[in-house]
């Protein structure tokens, strides 16, 4: 429970993971749990709306990444039940909705790696992909993926 208690201290809070479509949170296979994508939603909420580089700033779209790693954090706590039961995170993937010619698609994306890193030290060390788009579900600005092992 430390890394829940971490994220409290921060001021997040996990959810109850609830998909908006026809898919789950996350699928374990194996020690492997990955999530579906997720984005900066409070409530059931998106709290960010836009476009990097039009009517959101790099600020808010790193928050908004913060925002979708405790989603995806969520997602993995539904199976696993402790997020201290994460070995390794192993991989994000991220999506930044934006205007032609954003390139900053990796300093957004830096919100949700550095959470990661400040919760799991050495075992947060991940690869990771930052991609733009032109959009994303409900026109949220970001969205998660990650891939994390557990132990058994």
């Amino acid at each position: 429970m430390r890394i829940e208690q971490e994220l409290e201290k921060m001021g997040f809070v996990l959810p109850t993971p609830k998909p908006l479509a026809a898919y789950v949170p996350a699928v374990r296979v194996g020690n492997f749990i990955f999530t579906a994508g997720q984005g900066p939603n409070v409530d059931g909420k998106a709290l960010f709306t836009g476009k990097l580089g039009r009517e959101v700033t790099e600020e808010q779209g790193y928050k908004a990444a913060q925002l979708c790693i405790v989603n995806c954090l969520a997602c993995v706590k539904s199976l696993i039940g402790d997020l201290d039961k994460i070995e390794r995170v192993v991989k994000l993937l991220g999506f930044v909705a934006c205007v032609d010619g954003f390139v900053r698609q990796p300093w957004v994306m830096n919100g949700a790696s550095e959470l990661i890193v400040k919760l799991f030290g050495e075992r947060g060390q991940h690869a990771r992909s930052a991609i733009g788009t032109n959009e994303l579900p409900l026109g949220i600005p970001v969205e998660v993926e990650m891939i994390v092992q557990v132990k058994d």
